[in-house]
């Protein structure tokens, strides 16, 4: 009765202090997300209508400044995304420094307002779960709750930047956690619950303006096709994430390096203005055009996780968040032109572009849950195609891991166990 007792204290100590770390990260992510989102737009219309080759250079200016922070306000000190939490959590005596919450908020901010292909998702986890981590240093938990708060932190960040609880929670468990206990739900419930007073009393509207229509049972084997090209995309992009991270670090002039991807990134945005940032204005921008051809919607399949990956590699802030949403999306976009154009079916083309861009995340972060979940949130509607989500998301994911075993944020624990298994 008396060990009962202390669990029941625990898990009482558990969730308040979950809501106070809940109420921090809200706070944080809500206005990383209003900042940039306001920021960015006032940028792009500001070159848009003064002169266009500012997109050139832009990237590089954003890019430099994160350079020069990263050097003397941060020390030297590298940001290396959701890999650092993953690597907190299985050392239980490292601890993500505080640094890390400053670092990546204007590293990821800078990064997106400047034109630097990525988004801020990755920026927003990293700097919660080190909320997270800050609080559990500071002993108001058990010590075996480290997890626990680092999840709940990290799942007020994405609960606010997608404008869902739940979304919120199954990625404290699915990707944060990779692991179901009852605390982890516990801890993630309490953070989003304070995030959903957030997003009710803050919330931007939905990423995708447009409503859905019903689905069609004619659409499910293009649904499918779609799900497995995306899981080719998504293990594609990871490869070239991997590979262009790679190639800059061997890069030792520091001036070669920033410059070269970040005017790389410019040059395509100055003849693809839609890659710019997030891209989830350019996505609603395409999503409404009356006069886009496969070939357009092709080029920025290929090119949307290229200028990411390079933005990556100069030294942007960033992950494959939103740049797996927005290629998946023109993936699916470019299917359903075809069914129209060329086979004469009457289908809704925002229904393919959804299904695009669920399949492509699930398979670019390895948890179909989550990724489900965040699509159905991202449009009015979203919950109209959430049967077909289910089935394409799971698909994707499964082709994923079996065309790669690891995904762009295990990569680096991948690479460390290989040369001790070598060793």
């Amino acid at each position: 009765m008396n060990r009962k007792r202390i669990i029941q204290q625990n898990y009482f100590k558990l969730s308040g202090i979950s809501l106070f770390v809940g109420l921090l990260s809200s706070f944080l992510a809500t206005i990383l997300r209003f900042i940039t989102e306001k920021t960015e737009h006032k940028v792009f219309e500001f070159i848009s209508g003064t002169n266009p080759y500012l997109f050139i250079i832009f990237p590089t200016i954003g890019i430099t400044i994160i350079y020069f922070l990263r050097k003397y306000a941060f020390k030297g000190r590298k940001n290396k995304g959701i890999t650092e939490i993953y690597n907190t959590l299985d050392r239980r005596k490292d601890h993500l420094p505080l640094f890390k919450i400053p670092s990546h908020f204007l590293n990821g901010f800078l990064t997106v307002i400047f034109g630097g292909s990525s988004g801020i998702e990755v920026s927003t986890v990293v700097a919660t779960a080190t909320i997270g981590n800050e609080v559990y240093k500071k002993n108001f938990s058990a010590k075996l709750y480290k997890r626990e708060l680092i999840c709940a932190a990290s799942a007020a960040g994405v609960a606010i930047l997608f404008s869902s609880p739940l979304a919120g929670l199954l990625f404290g468990i699915e990707v944060i956690s990779r692991k179901f206990k009852k605390t982890i739900l516990i801890s993630c419930m309490a953070s989003t619950l304070v995030a959903s007073l957030f997003i009710y009393s803050f919330g931007e509207g939905p990423i995708i303006s447009n409503y859905l229509i019903d689905w069609q049972w004619k659409s499910i084997p293009f649904f499918l096709i779609i799900s497995c090209l995306a899981g080719i995309l998504a293990v594609g992009f990871t490869l070239l994430v991997i590979y262009t991270k790679t190639f800059f670090g061997n890069i030792n002039n520091n001036f070669i390096r920033v410059n070269l991807g970040a005017i790389s990134v410019g040059l395509l945005i100055f003849y693809f203005p839609v890659l710019f940032g997030d891209s989830y204005h350019g996505l609603n921008e395409v999503l409404n055009s009356e006069s886009i051809s496969i070939g357009y919607l092709l080029l920025l399949i290929l090119l949307k996780p290229l200028a990411s990956s390079l933005t990556l590699g100069a030294g942007g802030d960033g992950g494959v968040f939103a740049p797996s949403i927005i290629a998946g999306a023109y993936l699916g976009l470019s299917i359903a032109i075809f069914c129209k154009s060329i086979l004469g079916m009457d289908i809704s083309p925002i229904n393919y572009a959804l299904i695009g861009a669920g399949s492509a995340l699930s398979a670019a972060i390895y948890a179909p849950f989550t990724a489900i979940i965040i699509i159905c949130n991202i449009t009015p509607n979203g919950y109209t195609l959430f049967i077909p989500l289910i089935v394409c998301c799971l698909l994707s994911k499964f082709f994923a891991n079996k065309l790669l075993p690891y995904n762009v944020y295990t990569y680096d624990m991948y690479k460390e166990n290989l040369k001790k298994s070598i060793a």
